[in-house]
């Protein structure tokens, strides 16, 4: 590299095409410079999530009306991160160069996966917080995503203290979390997952846990107030007679919202030890494509970082 070219220029995984984990390259690309209303943070820890793959396979059909949404070709992925702030547009007002916080980008165009990135310091879909004081990078960027999506979810089903919750894919991403928050909003809780999560699950709080390839969950005579199907392997039809007269079945293919009151929520649990991140594998930033090969198995226990 010539020495007139540092600082202007990063690495990042560039999501050169639509198509299997192969497209994924590690190029250097221009470093971005923060708006008026932006933040720049040097990223230190990314994830690699379910909504990642699904965008690296996007049908190409899509492709043309999310350019006009002023999404390029040319992609970088990564949805949730971890980070210091390196610099700040003049409006920016919450955050200042130094400060160490966890969030997440728009998520189409232009992602974590890369040593910078540049986001608005408020925005409607993508979130900034201060990190958890008490979690590395690594464990601070698996955060957001899955636990802003089993906050949100949750929050539909008002659990109140002793109601019987079954979390169907309790070992996943919004799993581990929708278990966590579930037993501090006070339910009894019934978690869902293969036998090689069993006792990670069991370690995260769960009354009992139901090995599905064993037995299911919907035919064993249970009656849960609440079913979350943290998944999206089930349907509300095949759990009605599962449910209480008046329970609730929650899935996590239910839009959901990011804000940053619930990501400064999940903040406070995880410094008070009331929930913590699982983390399955960590992969270095070259190997991101290895890591989306992972993933895609549908095998991960929590969540897949990338070390930046």
């Amino acid at each position: 590299m010539h020495n007139d070219m540092k600082g202007t220029v990063m690495k990042a995984i560039v999501c050169t095409k639509n198509g299997p984990p192969e497209v994924l390259q590690l190029q250097e690309v221009k470093k971005p410079s923060p708006k008026d209303d932006e933040v720049l943070i040097k990223v230190h820890a990314g994830t690699v999530t379910q909504g990642d793959i699904m965008l690296r396979k996007l049908n190409p059909l899509l492709i043309l009306p999310m350019r006009m949404f002023g999404v390029r070709r040319k992609r970088i992925p990564g949805h949730e991160l971890a980070g210091e702030v390196e610099a700040v547009g003049t409006d920016v007002k919450q955050f200042k160069p130094g400060d160490v916080v966890f969030g997440t980008t728009s998520g189409l165009s232009v992602g974590a996966n890369a040593e910078y990135v540049c986001l608005p310091e408020e925005w409607p879909t993508g979130v900034l917080a201060g990190k958890p004081t008490n979690l590395s990078f690594e464990e601070a960027a698996a955060v957001p995503v899955g636990g802003m999506a089993a906050l949100y979810i949750l929050k539909k089903g008002d659990i109140q203290s002793g109601q019987k919750v079954l979390i169907n894919g309790a070992s996943g991403s919004v799993g581990t979390y929708a278990v966590q928050l579930a037993k501090h909003f006070g339910a009894e809780i019934t978690g869902v997952c293969s036998a090689r999560s069993m006792d990670m699950v069991k370690s995260l709080g769960v009354e009992k846990v139901i090995d599905y390839t064993q037995e299911d969950f919907t035919q064993n005579g249970q009656v849960y107030d609440v079913i979350f199907d943290a998944v999206g392997k089930t349907s509300q039809d095949r759990c009605k007679n599962s449910l209480e007269e008046n329970g609730k079945f929650l899935t996590v293919q239910s839009t959901t919202h990011e804000n940053v009151e619930n990501l400064l929520y999940l903040k406070d649990l995880v410094e008070m030890g009331k929930i913590r991140p699982v983390i399955d594998r960590c992969y270095p930033l070259a190997q991101t494509a290895e890591a989306h090969r992972y993933v895609e198995t549908g095998t991960k226990i929590g969540n897949v970082v990338i070390a930046v």
